[in-house]
């Protein structure tokens, strides 16, 4: 067998790896921060046995890491350019594959009809005062790596805390990627209540993937 095919033979295992939706759903997780294998079969709702066992499979193919912390076995991605790789696959799927455009189309188009708000056009906002940004993942999650500024409001806590908002700006809400609902239902509630709201075009492992600047640790105070 030439060096040629050796590799390709290497890739391939990488590619193989990615051949199941259970395994994806495990890397879009592992992107928001490192979790424990129970974390997360109750994050993905698998059996721990299934979960354990394609963590396995991910981390001998190179895309997750795993370390001992006393009984619990902790997981995380082996490299931040993994959600990049995840980014390519379903703009491709998107693109060509009819199925996925019209599961897009019917299910997440319908519920947003504004174009979400872009990193850079995020980041200009931001520091001319113009946008509020709102990280509505779980607390666990923002405390391991978030856009700085965000506030941690999770979208269950959001209807409690919107009369603390501002009006006077719009609010940009973000979760853990382009097809997580959370930031969709975060905007529908914000707009039912009078605020001006929009998504983040994607969540914040793409953030992330580009190296941009990331912060970390407790939730700031609720406003």
């Amino acid at each position: 067998m030439s060096p040629k095919k050796k590799l390709f033979e290497q890739f391939a295992r990488v590619a193989k790896s990615l051949a199941s939706p259970n395994r994806l759903e495990l890397l879009e997780t592992l992107a928001q921060g490192e979790k424990s294998v129970d974390a997360l079969a109750q994050a993905t709702g698998m059996s721990v046995a299934n979960t354990s066992h394609h963590l396995q499979i991910l981390r001998d193919s190179g895309l997750a890491e795993s370390r001992k912390e006393g009984l619990q076995v902790i997981y995380r991605l082996s490299d931040d350019q993994i959600p990049t790789l995840m980014g390519c696959i379903s703009r491709i799927a998107e693109k060509h594959l009819a199925e996925v455009e019209r599961i897009v189309r019917e299910h997440f188009d319908t519920r947003d009809a504004l174009t979400p708000v872009g990193r850079n056009e995020l980041m200009a906002r931001v520091k001319e005062g113009g946008a509020m940004v709102i990280d509505v993942r779980p607390a666990a999650e923002y405390q391991a790596g978030h856009i700085p500024g965000a506030i941690n409001i999770p979208v269950d806590e959001l209807p409690q805390h919107l009369k603390g908002l501002p009006h006077e700006q719009e609010i940009v809400a973000y979760c853990r990627g382009p097809y997580c609902m959370l930031a969709f239902e975060a905007v529908a509630t914000l707009r039912e209540a009078g605020y001006q709201a929009r998504r983040l075009e994607d969540g914040f492992p793409e953030w992330k993937a580009e190296s941009r600047p990331v912060d970390s640790g407790t939730p700031d105070s609720k406003k």
